[in-house]
């Protein structure tokens, strides 16, 4: 590997590690990959250059993540209090299709709250004699991926269809599309790479939307453009005048030598009505 300064490329390797790094060296290899013999010519700065992009990736999605995530816990907590007309409705078992699957997320909720230190909920404590705090104020404390438990667990299949389709869903794909978005908002959390990452989890494929979606059929449902799209389908329900399309294609256009079809992208994505 040509290194134009061997001391920088030594601080790199102690700061960032060599196990870290080593995942961005991968597509520098000769076919069989298997021999780990470098392609020539290869440059450490190459292998920077992904590095840094799948950060930058990373960052810029962990934030437009959290924008639908912020949504779908104000959605889920005001739609079922105005539904089921009760406030309290998440930690009561009756409003729920598997005793066994809520009394596992009640004891999450009751160990949230005990180690919640939020100002909100000190206040319940203080001036409220109800055992559970109302469900906006569960639902803050409460994960991504315990949100997604509590909405499957629903029994009403009548309140699932209206929270699903706030977002233009329907509630098969609205689950497997929280999986993957909470799944891959942990990975952007937990610094893995994800730009050319072969993902496990495989979404359901929506039959009927509401807002624009992408033609699909010739796409690999396990790299990271479809979560893309995904995140941009999102962001049309709650978000229509988003710029999410415009920060993709930036980002991409500083990064040049990024080889998007490893990443899933289709060569003329940006003429896809979800895009425009």
């Amino acid at each position: 590997m040509i290194m134009d300064n061997e001391q920088k490329v030594a601080n790199y390797l102690m700061n960032i590690g060599y196990h870290r790094l080593s995942a961005y060296i991968y597509p520098f290899y000769k076919s069989p990959k298997s021999n780990l013999q470098l392609k020539e010519g290869t440059k450490f700065e190459q292998v920077l250059t992904l590095y840094r992009f799948d950060k930058k990736l990373r960052i810029l999605l962990f934030n437009e993540i959290e924008k639908i995530e912020v949504a779908i816990r104000s959605v889920l907590a005001n739609i079922g209090c105005q539904e089921l007309s009760d406030k309290y409705w998440i930690t009561k078992v009756e409003y729920f299709a598997n005793a066994g699957k809520f009394n596992q997320t009640l004891a999450v909720i009751e160990k949230e709250l005990a180690s919640s230190k939020e100002d909100y909920i000190e206040n319940f404590r203080l001036n409220y004699v109800e055992n559970y705090p109302p469900a906006w104020m569960i639902t803050e404390v409460l994960s991504f991926g315990n949100l997604n438990y509590i909405y499957s667990n629903i029994a009403s299949n009548k309140l699932m269809k209206i929270i699903a389709a706030y977002f233009g869903l329907k509630p098969q794909v609205f689950t497997s599309w929280l999986t993957v978005l909470a799944n891959l908002r942990n990975m952007c959390c937990h610094h893995a790479r994800i730009w050319n990452r072969d993902f496990m989890l495989n979404p359901a494929e929506p039959r009927r939307v509401t807002y624009t979606w992408i033609d699909t059929s010739d796409m690999d449902k396990k790299r990271i453009f479809y979560r893309l799209c995904i995140i941009r389908y999102f962001l049309s329900s709650i978000s229509p005048n988003n710029n999410f399309s415009e920060k993709i294609a930036g980002l991409l256009a500083c990064f040049p030598s990024i080889d998007i079809a490893a990443m899933g992208f289709c060569s003329d994505w940006k003429e896809e009505i979800l895009w425009r």
